[in-house]
Protein backbone atom coordinates (compact mmCIF):
# COMPACT_ATOMS: atom_id res chain seq x y z
CA UNK A 1 0.00 0.00 0.00
CA UNK A 2 1.24 3.52 -1.06
CA UNK A 3 1.67 6.42 1.52
CA UNK A 4 -1.50 7.59 3.62
CA UNK A 5 -2.83 10.75 1.64
CA UNK A 6 -3.45 13.65 4.28
CA UNK A 7 -5.73 16.43 3.72
CA UNK A 8 -3.13 19.29 3.11
CA UNK A 9 -1.44 16.98 0.72
CA UNK A 10 -4.71 15.82 -1.00
CA UNK A 11 -5.21 19.75 -1.54
CA UNK A 12 -1.55 20.46 -3.25
CA UNK A 13 -2.09 17.54 -5.44
CA UNK A 14 -4.95 19.07 -6.60
CA UNK A 15 -3.59 22.84 -7.08
CA UNK A 16 -0.52 21.17 -8.55
CA UNK A 17 -2.27 18.51 -11.31
CA UNK A 18 -5.53 20.19 -12.17
CA UNK A 19 -4.76 23.95 -13.36
CA UNK A 20 -0.86 23.48 -15.33
CA UNK A 21 -0.17 26.76 -16.45
CA UNK A 22 1.25 28.11 -19.47
CA UNK A 23 0.53 29.89 -22.69
CA UNK A 24 -2.96 28.51 -24.06
CA UNK A 25 -2.00 26.87 -27.49
CA UNK A 26 -4.03 23.57 -27.76
CA UNK A 27 -7.28 22.49 -28.90
CA UNK A 28 -8.82 18.87 -28.15
CA UNK A 29 -12.11 17.60 -29.35
CA UNK A 30 -14.46 14.57 -27.74
CA UNK A 31 -17.07 13.35 -29.56
CA UNK A 32 -19.69 10.68 -28.09
CA UNK A 33 -22.88 9.24 -30.43
CA UNK A 34 -25.54 7.24 -29.03
CA UNK A 35 -25.57 4.14 -32.02
CA UNK A 36 -28.73 3.10 -33.80
CA UNK A 37 -30.16 0.55 -36.48
CA UNK A 38 -29.86 1.83 -39.34
CA UNK A 39 -33.20 0.84 -40.66
CA UNK A 40 -35.05 1.34 -37.43
CA UNK A 41 -33.87 3.82 -34.67
CA UNK A 42 -36.43 2.39 -32.26
CA UNK A 43 -35.06 -0.83 -32.56
CA UNK A 44 -32.45 -1.55 -29.86
CA UNK A 45 -28.56 -2.51 -30.80
CA UNK A 46 -27.55 -5.63 -28.90
CA UNK A 47 -23.72 -5.67 -27.95
CA UNK A 48 -23.13 -7.97 -29.92
CA UNK A 49 -23.46 -6.24 -33.02
CA UNK A 50 -21.85 -3.54 -31.87
CA UNK A 51 -18.82 -5.13 -30.54
CA UNK A 52 -18.55 -6.51 -34.53
CA UNK A 53 -18.87 -3.66 -36.10
CA UNK A 54 -16.18 -2.16 -33.90
CA UNK A 55 -13.26 -4.67 -33.53
CA UNK A 56 -11.29 -3.71 -37.26
CA UNK A 57 -10.90 -0.66 -35.47
CA UNK A 58 -8.74 -2.13 -32.69
CA UNK A 59 -6.37 -2.25 -34.87
CA UNK A 60 -3.24 -0.03 -34.58
CA UNK A 61 -3.48 2.41 -37.38
CA UNK A 62 -6.95 1.98 -38.37
CA UNK A 63 -8.10 5.65 -37.00
CA UNK A 64 -5.33 7.61 -38.98
CA UNK A 65 -5.08 10.55 -36.91
CA UNK A 66 -4.83 8.69 -33.58
CA UNK A 67 -8.20 9.20 -32.01
CA UNK A 68 -8.66 6.92 -29.44
CA UNK A 69 -12.16 5.17 -29.62
CA UNK A 70 -14.08 4.32 -25.92
CA UNK A 71 -17.41 2.88 -24.91
CA UNK A 72 -19.58 4.51 -22.22
CA UNK A 73 -21.78 2.47 -19.88
CA UNK A 74 -24.99 2.25 -22.25
CA UNK A 75 -22.95 1.24 -25.31
CA UNK A 76 -22.15 5.03 -26.52
CA UNK A 77 -19.29 5.27 -28.25
CA UNK A 78 -16.95 8.31 -28.41
CA UNK A 79 -13.94 9.38 -29.90
CA UNK A 80 -11.22 11.14 -28.46
CA UNK A 81 -8.64 13.54 -30.18
CA UNK A 82 -4.73 13.77 -30.01
CA UNK A 83 -4.62 17.75 -28.73
CA UNK A 84 -3.72 19.80 -31.56
CA UNK A 85 -1.99 22.89 -31.95
CA UNK A 86 -4.95 24.75 -34.10
CA UNK A 87 -8.28 24.42 -34.17
CA UNK A 88 -8.10 23.39 -37.75
CA UNK A 89 -5.80 20.82 -37.39
CA UNK A 90 -7.59 19.66 -34.50
CA UNK A 91 -11.42 19.36 -36.54
CA UNK A 92 -9.73 18.33 -39.86
CA UNK A 93 -8.20 15.20 -37.66
CA UNK A 94 -11.27 14.25 -36.22
CA UNK A 95 -13.41 14.98 -38.74
CA UNK A 96 -11.14 11.71 -40.49
CA UNK A 97 -11.38 9.43 -37.83
CA UNK A 98 -15.15 9.71 -37.08
CA UNK A 99 -15.60 8.99 -41.00
CA UNK A 100 -13.73 6.46 -40.69
CA UNK A 101 -15.91 4.92 -37.58
CA UNK A 102 -19.14 5.90 -39.58
CA UNK A 103 -18.17 3.30 -42.52
CA UNK A 104 -17.24 0.80 -40.26
CA UNK A 105 -20.37 0.47 -38.50
CA UNK A 106 -22.62 1.26 -41.41
CA UNK A 107 -20.83 -2.02 -42.42
CA UNK A 108 -23.51 -3.68 -39.02
CA UNK A 109 -25.95 -1.42 -41.02
CA UNK A 110 -25.76 0.88 -37.84
CA UNK A 111 -25.41 4.48 -38.00
CA UNK A 112 -23.83 7.60 -35.29
CA UNK A 113 -26.88 9.00 -33.49
CA UNK A 114 -26.37 12.69 -33.47
CA UNK A 115 -28.69 13.33 -30.35
CA UNK A 116 -27.72 14.67 -26.84
CA UNK A 117 -30.69 12.13 -25.08
CA UNK A 118 -31.72 9.03 -26.29
CA UNK A 119 -35.07 10.24 -27.86
CA UNK A 120 -37.17 6.91 -28.01
CA UNK A 121 -35.46 3.93 -26.34
CA UNK A 122 -34.54 3.53 -22.56
CA UNK A 123 -31.20 1.30 -23.04
CA UNK A 124 -29.92 -0.80 -20.52
CA UNK A 125 -26.39 -0.74 -18.84
CA UNK A 126 -23.85 -2.65 -20.90
CA UNK A 127 -21.01 -2.14 -19.33
CA UNK A 128 -20.28 -4.58 -16.24
CA UNK A 129 -16.91 -3.32 -15.25
CA UNK A 130 -17.31 -2.67 -10.91
CA UNK A 131 -16.86 1.33 -11.45
CA UNK A 132 -20.22 1.10 -13.46
CA UNK A 133 -21.99 -1.28 -10.96
CA UNK A 134 -21.05 1.03 -8.22
CA UNK A 135 -21.57 4.07 -10.38
CA UNK A 136 -25.20 2.95 -10.75
CA UNK A 137 -25.85 1.84 -6.99
CA UNK A 138 -25.01 5.52 -5.83
CA UNK A 139 -26.87 7.09 -8.30
CA UNK A 140 -29.87 4.90 -8.25
CA UNK A 141 -29.97 6.85 -4.08
CA UNK A 142 -30.73 10.02 -5.52
CA UNK A 143 -33.01 9.69 -8.23
CA UNK A 144 -33.47 7.68 -12.21
CA UNK A 145 -31.66 10.47 -13.95
CA UNK A 146 -28.30 8.97 -13.19
CA UNK A 147 -29.41 5.90 -14.92
CA UNK A 148 -29.93 8.13 -17.83
CA UNK A 149 -27.14 9.99 -17.82
CA UNK A 150 -24.88 6.68 -18.01
CA UNK A 151 -26.94 4.74 -20.91
CA UNK A 152 -28.67 7.47 -22.74
CA UNK A 153 -26.57 10.61 -22.95
CA UNK A 154 -23.81 12.26 -25.80
CA UNK A 155 -22.08 15.33 -25.37
CA UNK A 156 -19.61 17.12 -27.63
CA UNK A 157 -16.67 18.19 -25.39
CA UNK A 158 -13.98 20.55 -25.85
CA UNK A 159 -10.40 20.64 -23.84
CA UNK A 160 -8.53 23.88 -24.07
CA UNK A 161 -5.42 24.72 -21.92
CA UNK A 162 -5.97 26.24 -18.47
CA UNK A 163 -3.90 29.32 -19.35
CA UNK A 164 -0.90 31.14 -17.99
CA UNK A 165 -0.18 33.11 -15.02
CA UNK A 166 -0.74 36.29 -15.83
CA UNK A 167 -3.90 38.64 -14.66
CA UNK A 168 -4.63 38.82 -18.86
CA UNK A 169 -7.02 36.75 -21.21
CA UNK A 170 -4.71 34.26 -20.82
CA UNK A 171 -4.61 33.91 -17.24
CA UNK A 172 -5.67 30.86 -15.72
CA UNK A 173 -8.12 33.11 -13.85
CA UNK A 174 -9.60 35.17 -16.46
CA UNK A 175 -10.12 31.87 -18.74
CA UNK A 176 -11.68 30.25 -15.52
CA UNK A 177 -14.46 32.93 -15.33
CA UNK A 178 -15.19 33.00 -18.73
CA UNK A 179 -15.44 29.37 -19.84
CA UNK A 180 -18.11 29.74 -16.45
CA UNK A 181 -20.20 32.93 -18.23
CA UNK A 182 -20.19 31.02 -21.57
CA UNK A 183 -21.17 27.85 -20.27
CA UNK A 184 -25.14 29.31 -20.83
CA UNK A 185 -24.78 30.49 -23.96
CA UNK A 186 -23.15 27.01 -24.76
CA UNK A 187 -25.88 25.27 -23.46
CA UNK A 188 -28.71 27.05 -25.48
CA UNK A 189 -27.03 27.58 -28.89
CA UNK A 190 -26.28 23.95 -29.17
CA UNK A 191 -29.33 22.08 -27.11
CA UNK A 192 -30.29 19.35 -28.76
CA UNK A 193 -32.20 16.80 -26.19
CA UNK A 194 -36.27 17.69 -26.30
CA UNK A 195 -37.26 14.19 -26.11
CA UNK A 196 -37.41 10.82 -23.55
CA UNK A 197 -39.00 7.82 -24.42
CA UNK A 198 -40.57 9.96 -27.95
CA UNK A 199 -42.22 12.60 -26.17
CA UNK A 200 -41.29 16.40 -25.07
CA UNK A 201 -39.66 17.19 -22.27
CA UNK A 202 -40.30 20.74 -21.58
CA UNK A 203 -36.37 20.93 -22.12
CA UNK A 204 -34.20 21.99 -25.23
CA UNK A 205 -31.09 20.14 -23.37
CA UNK A 206 -32.86 17.60 -21.15
CA UNK A 207 -29.49 16.27 -21.07
CA UNK A 208 -28.39 19.28 -19.29
CA UNK A 209 -31.24 19.21 -17.25
CA UNK A 210 -30.76 14.91 -16.20
CA UNK A 211 -26.64 16.25 -15.45
CA UNK A 212 -28.48 19.51 -12.90
CA UNK A 213 -30.88 16.64 -11.05
CA UNK A 214 -28.45 13.67 -11.21
CA UNK A 215 -26.14 14.58 -8.48
CA UNK A 216 -25.75 18.35 -7.39
CA UNK A 217 -22.19 17.97 -5.22
CA UNK A 218 -20.73 16.46 -8.47
CA UNK A 219 -22.75 18.07 -11.19
CA UNK A 220 -22.92 21.46 -10.33
CA UNK A 221 -20.82 24.47 -11.87
CA UNK A 222 -17.87 24.58 -9.23
CA UNK A 223 -18.97 27.94 -7.17
CA UNK A 224 -15.99 30.55 -6.19
CA UNK A 225 -13.28 30.05 -3.41
CA UNK A 226 -13.51 32.81 -0.83
CA UNK A 227 -9.72 32.54 -1.04
CA UNK A 228 -9.02 35.41 -3.58
CA UNK A 229 -11.20 33.80 -5.73
CA UNK A 230 -8.83 31.43 -7.10
CA UNK A 231 -10.26 28.30 -9.16
CA UNK A 232 -7.77 25.97 -7.77
CA UNK A 233 -9.00 26.45 -3.96
CA UNK A 234 -12.82 26.73 -5.34
CA UNK A 235 -11.65 23.21 -7.40
CA UNK A 236 -10.01 21.57 -4.29
CA UNK A 237 -12.80 22.28 -2.27
CA UNK A 238 -15.37 20.81 -4.51
CA UNK A 239 -13.65 18.03 -4.99
CA UNK A 240 -12.85 16.60 -1.66
CA UNK A 241 -16.36 17.70 -0.33
CA UNK A 242 -17.94 15.22 -2.82
CA UNK A 243 -19.42 11.52 -1.73
CA UNK A 244 -17.18 8.66 -3.28
CA UNK A 245 -18.86 7.79 -6.36
CA UNK A 246 -17.16 4.30 -5.72
CA UNK A 247 -13.89 3.01 -3.60
CA UNK A 248 -11.74 0.29 -5.55
CA UNK A 249 -11.51 -3.33 -4.16
CA UNK A 250 -10.09 -6.43 -4.84
CA UNK A 251 -11.95 -8.96 -6.95
CA UNK A 252 -14.47 -10.72 -6.15
CA UNK A 253 -15.74 -7.39 -3.94
CA UNK A 254 -17.76 -4.73 -4.83
CA UNK A 255 -16.64 -1.08 -5.17
CA UNK A 256 -19.54 0.62 -3.48
CA UNK A 257 -18.55 3.25 -1.04
CA UNK A 258 -19.86 3.95 2.06
CA UNK A 259 -23.07 6.24 1.59
CA UNK A 260 -21.97 9.62 2.29
CA UNK A 261 -18.39 9.20 2.84
CA UNK A 262 -16.10 12.22 1.35
CA UNK A 263 -12.86 12.25 0.17
CA UNK A 264 -11.71 14.98 2.76
CA UNK A 265 -13.80 12.50 5.58
CA UNK A 266 -11.38 9.73 4.23
CA UNK A 267 -8.30 12.07 4.42
CA UNK A 268 -9.83 12.06 8.28
CA UNK A 269 -9.63 8.63 8.94
CA UNK A 270 -13.27 6.79 7.97
CA UNK A 271 -14.15 3.76 10.22
CA UNK A 272 -13.52 0.50 8.51
CA UNK A 273 -12.01 1.72 5.13
CA UNK A 274 -8.23 1.50 4.60
CA UNK A 275 -6.41 5.02 4.36
CA UNK A 276 -6.61 6.62 0.82
CA UNK A 277 -3.15 6.86 -1.16
CA UNK A 278 -2.78 9.43 -3.97
CA UNK A 279 -4.05 7.18 -6.56
CA UNK A 280 -7.61 7.00 -5.13
CA UNK A 281 -7.79 10.78 -5.26
CA UNK A 282 -6.81 10.70 -8.77
CA UNK A 283 -9.37 8.53 -9.88
CA UNK A 284 -11.83 10.29 -7.56
CA UNK A 285 -10.94 13.22 -9.82
CA UNK A 286 -12.71 11.49 -12.44
CA UNK A 287 -15.58 10.48 -11.12
CA UNK A 288 -16.40 14.46 -10.79
CA UNK A 289 -18.79 15.96 -13.72
CA UNK A 290 -18.74 19.17 -13.41
CA UNK A 291 -19.63 21.19 -16.65
CA UNK A 292 -15.91 22.86 -16.77
CA UNK A 293 -13.83 20.20 -15.07
CA UNK A 294 -9.82 21.12 -14.71
CA UNK A 295 -7.77 17.96 -15.49
CA UNK A 296 -4.32 20.35 -16.48
CA UNK A 297 -6.40 21.94 -19.28
CA UNK A 298 -10.41 22.57 -18.80
CA UNK A 299 -13.19 20.27 -20.36
CA UNK A 300 -16.26 21.62 -21.26
CA UNK A 301 -18.56 19.17 -21.04
CA UNK A 302 -21.99 21.09 -21.30
CA UNK A 303 -22.83 21.03 -24.89
CA UNK A 304 -25.30 18.36 -26.45
CA UNK A 305 -23.90 16.13 -29.48
CA UNK A 306 -24.57 17.78 -32.94
CA UNK A 307 -26.34 16.12 -36.28
CA UNK A 308 -23.66 15.53 -39.11
CA UNK A 309 -21.08 17.63 -38.69
CA UNK A 310 -22.27 20.59 -36.72
CA UNK A 311 -19.88 19.46 -33.80
CA UNK A 312 -17.57 21.72 -35.72
CA UNK A 313 -19.51 24.88 -35.14
CA UNK A 314 -19.63 23.97 -31.38
CA UNK A 315 -15.66 23.68 -31.07
CA UNK A 316 -15.15 26.73 -33.42
CA UNK A 317 -17.55 28.84 -30.84
CA UNK A 318 -15.96 27.99 -28.01
CA UNK A 319 -12.31 27.53 -28.68
CA UNK A 320 -12.82 30.79 -30.47
CA UNK A 321 -14.37 32.82 -27.92
CA UNK A 322 -11.85 31.55 -24.92
CA UNK A 323 -8.46 31.88 -27.45
CA UNK A 324 -8.86 34.65 -28.89
CA UNK A 325 -8.11 37.70 -26.93
CA UNK A 326 -10.74 40.48 -28.62
CA UNK A 327 -13.59 37.53 -29.48
CA UNK A 328 -12.93 36.74 -25.39
CA UNK A 329 -13.66 40.29 -24.36
CA UNK A 330 -16.61 40.56 -26.54
CA UNK A 331 -17.87 37.54 -24.99
CA UNK A 332 -17.36 39.29 -21.79
CA UNK A 333 -19.21 41.65 -22.46
CA UNK A 334 -22.15 39.77 -24.39
CA UNK A 335 -21.98 37.76 -20.88
CA UNK A 336 -22.76 40.11 -18.72
CA UNK A 337 -26.16 39.87 -18.52
CA UNK A 338 -26.06 36.75 -17.57
CA UNK A 339 -23.92 37.72 -14.18
CA UNK A 340 -26.52 39.89 -12.80
CA UNK A 341 -25.60 41.98 -9.16
CA UNK A 342 -21.91 42.18 -9.80
CA UNK A 343 -21.84 38.34 -9.94
CA UNK A 344 -18.41 37.10 -11.53
CA UNK A 345 -20.45 34.03 -13.01
CA UNK A 346 -24.03 33.16 -14.28
CA UNK A 347 -26.28 31.41 -11.62
CA UNK A 348 -27.19 27.84 -11.55
CA UNK A 349 -30.84 29.72 -12.31
CA UNK A 350 -29.27 31.28 -15.85
CA UNK A 351 -27.83 27.34 -16.39
CA UNK A 352 -31.15 25.57 -15.86
CA UNK A 353 -32.82 28.58 -18.05
CA UNK A 354 -30.72 28.05 -20.85
CA UNK A 355 -31.03 24.56 -20.91
CA UNK A 356 -35.01 24.53 -20.46
CA UNK A 357 -35.56 27.59 -23.58
CA UNK A 358 -32.38 27.66 -25.56
CA UNK A 359 -31.84 30.92 -27.35
CA UNK A 360 -35.62 31.67 -27.13
CA UNK A 361 -35.14 33.52 -23.42
CA UNK A 362 -34.11 36.82 -24.93
CA UNK A 363 -31.41 37.77 -22.36
CA UNK A 364 -30.17 34.51 -23.04
CA UNK A 365 -30.64 34.61 -26.99
CA UNK A 366 -29.01 37.76 -27.81
CA UNK A 367 -26.24 36.81 -25.66
CA UNK A 368 -26.07 33.33 -28.28
CA UNK A 369 -26.29 35.97 -31.21
CA UNK A 370 -23.33 38.36 -29.57
CA UNK A 371 -20.94 35.74 -29.33
CA UNK A 372 -21.96 34.23 -33.10
CA UNK A 373 -20.80 37.47 -34.10
CA UNK A 374 -17.90 37.93 -31.91
CA UNK A 375 -16.67 34.86 -33.44
CA UNK A 376 -16.75 34.75 -37.09
CA UNK A 377 -15.11 38.25 -37.16
CA UNK A 378 -12.04 36.52 -35.26
CA UNK A 379 -12.07 33.80 -37.32
CA UNK A 380 -12.00 35.83 -40.43
CA UNK A 381 -9.06 37.35 -39.10
CA UNK A 382 -7.16 34.26 -37.51
CA UNK A 383 -7.47 32.51 -40.88
CA UNK A 384 -9.52 29.89 -40.01
CA UNK A 385 -10.45 27.98 -43.17
CA UNK A 386 -13.08 29.51 -45.29
CA UNK A 387 -15.18 26.16 -45.01
CA UNK A 388 -15.06 26.13 -41.71
CA UNK A 389 -16.38 30.24 -41.12
CA UNK A 390 -19.15 28.46 -43.75
CA UNK A 391 -20.50 26.17 -41.73
CA UNK A 392 -20.83 28.22 -38.61
CA UNK A 393 -21.99 30.92 -40.19
CA UNK A 394 -24.65 28.53 -42.01
CA UNK A 395 -25.40 27.13 -38.01
CA UNK A 396 -25.69 31.32 -36.88
CA UNK A 397 -28.24 31.72 -39.55
CA UNK A 398 -30.25 28.42 -39.20
CA UNK A 399 -30.45 28.84 -35.58
CA UNK A 400 -28.80 31.28 -33.24
CA UNK A 401 -29.94 34.30 -35.36
CA UNK A 402 -33.85 33.47 -35.18
CA UNK A 403 -33.86 32.27 -31.49
CA UNK A 404 -33.66 28.30 -32.35
CA UNK A 405 -31.59 25.66 -31.17
CA UNK A 406 -31.68 22.22 -32.98
CA UNK A 407 -33.93 21.03 -30.37
CA UNK A 408 -36.60 23.19 -32.03
CA UNK A 409 -36.13 21.04 -35.24
CA UNK A 410 -36.85 17.31 -33.20
CA UNK A 411 -39.86 19.19 -31.58
CA UNK A 412 -41.16 20.33 -34.86
CA UNK A 413 -40.58 17.34 -36.53
CA UNK A 414 -43.19 15.61 -33.37
CA UNK A 415 -45.51 17.83 -33.87
CA UNK A 416 -45.87 17.33 -37.50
Amino acid sequence: MGHRLVESEAREHVYGVCFKTGPPRRTGLELEWLVHDGADGRRPVRPERLEAALAPLAQPGALPHGSRLTREPGGQVELSSLPATTLAACVRALRTDAEVLAVALAAEGLVLAGDGLEPHLDPPRIAQHPRYRAMEAYLDRVGPSGRMMMRATAAVQVNLDAGDDTGGPSGYRFRWELVHRLGPVLVAAFANSPLWRGRPTGWRSTRRAVWERMDPPRTAPVTHSEDDGDPRAAWADYALDAPLLCLRRPEPDDWNAPPGLTFRDWTRGADGERPPALDDLDYHLTTLFPPVRPRGWLELRMIDTQRGDDWTVAAALAATLIDDPVAAAAAWEATEPLCPNGAAVPSAEQWSLAARLGPADPVIGKAVRACFGAADAAMADSGVPADLRATVARFAQRYAERGRCPADDLLEGIRG
